[in-house]
């Protein structure tokens, strides 16, 4: 009697044993195969470099002025899925290249991260709304370095951006790429400040 039920014991652990290996077989498997999914349905699109202004900033309200001495417009509105959450973009209108925005408004204090690709930080605002609605402040790089001011005023509906021109003559040595239909005179001076740059 007692040789049976030692048989059954085993016989028992054997199975046990197996239903335990086939589990673990099977269970990484499913595991791996719906993280998968997860992620795939999670991920979001890939985005495509350099940005470019996005539709759904283009109905915000919109800033003109300047970020150090660039001239820079910025869309920057509320996000529908936070009472004080804002988000949108700015671009520079010597290059016009795109930087993304995002961040929280608390009365009349602002404060924004940026990325220039969708996923990294590059840098950090810090400003006040003040009541004419116009934003200054401070932008800084994530590590809170190299601050530069900004200064910027809500433009009127349909009113359009300033043209980039101050901001091209600031910077004489991008003036042949950002001005090729014009003209290069033989004695303008080459030696104008072109050390400045943002998002190193």
């Amino acid at each position: 009697m007692q040789e049976t039920s030692s048989k059954h014991r085993a016989s028992w652990h054997a199975m046990l044993a197996a239903a335990t290996l086939a589990v673990m077989a099977v269970l990484p498997v499913a595991t791996h195969a719906e993280s998968d999914a997860v992620k795939a349905l999670a991920a979001p699109p890939a985005i495509q470099l350099p940005l470019k202004p996005s539709p759904e900033f283009a109905k915000f309200p919109q800033y003109a002025g300047t970020l150090g001495k660039r001239q820079i417009v910025l869309r920057l509105g509320a996000k529908t899925d936070d009472p004080s959450g804002v988000h949108g973009e700015y671009q520079f209108a010597d290059t016009g290249e795109v930087i993304l925005i995002a961040g929280d408004r608390d009365g009349d204090t602002l404060e924004v991260e940026e990325s220039n690709d969708g996923t990294h930080i590059t840098g950090n605002w810090v400003g006040k709304i003040a009541a004419d609605g116009s934003l200054e402040g401070e932008r800084m790089n994530v590590d809170d370095s190299n601050p530069l001011e900004f200064s910027l005023r809500p433009l009127a509906a349909g009113q359009k951006a300033p043209a980039a021109a101050p901001a091209q003559a600031q910077k004489p040595a991008q003036q042949p790429a950002q001005q090729p239909a014009q003209p290069r005179t033989g004695g303008q001076p080459v030696n104008g400040v072109s050390n400045l740059t943002i998002g190193e």
